[in-house]
């Protein structure tokens, strides 16, 4: 038998129960989308991180702070990913850490919005994070569960990631704009 979490309605918003969920990283994702050759996606994510949501009594009232490790980077192609972990890119022996802190929650058209800082290879730029509370639910083993999904765009060139090869026209081998995709399912603290 699946026992519902609690979920509350505020505002006519759906609102996880106040209080302090850990994410849970075995089962969410935060990824990314960039093109190659201007005509294709390549797609991929980090495989280690960690963080939690402060779920207030309000969306205004919450907080989320995250911190992904930078060589976790993982495209499907190990050539690839070396060289996003070198400094044309992440800079990972310089800057081993991705991290995102909230400024501020709310609402925007009945979703939640989380504005916050981003930091990629020691450069702060304010994103702002269109996102979707998916429901709540009690696990098996008694555990409250809540889970989020959330998406920005970036300009990687905001963050120093300039590296590029110029080709025919105003094409460019890989885009500047990177599409940034989290699935997020969190687990209350005890």
């Amino acid at each position: 038998m699946v026992l519902t979490a609690p979920v509350r309605v505020v505002n006519d918003l759906e609102l996880p129960a106040p209080g302090r969920y850990e994410i849970d990283p075995g089962h969410s994702t935060v990824g990314f989308e960039a093109r190659h050759l201007m005509v294709t996606k390549v797609r991929g994510n980090f495989q280690q991180f960690s963080g939690a949501i402060e779920v207030g009594e309000t969306y205004e009232d919450s907080r989320v702070a995250v911190e992904i490790d930078a060589a976790s980077i993982d495209s499907g192609n190990r050539e690839r990913d070396n060289h996003l972990r070198t400094s044309d890119f992440l800079g990972v022996p310089d800057y081993p850490q991705l991290t995102f802190e909230s400024r501020a929650v709310r609402t925007e058209r009945g979703k939640p919005v989380v504005d916050g800082d981003l930091t990629i290879r020691g450069v702060t730029r304010p994103v702002t994070l269109a996102c979707e509370f998916e429901g709540g639910v009690v696990d098996p083993w008694g555990e409250e569960r809540i889970a989020f999904t959330g998406s920005t765009q970036i300009n990687r060139e905001d963050w120093g990631m300039t590296w590029n090869v110029p080709m025919d026209g105003s094409k460019l081998l890989v885009s500047k704009d990177i599409k940034i995709v989290i699935d997020v399912q969190a687990v209350r603290a005890s």
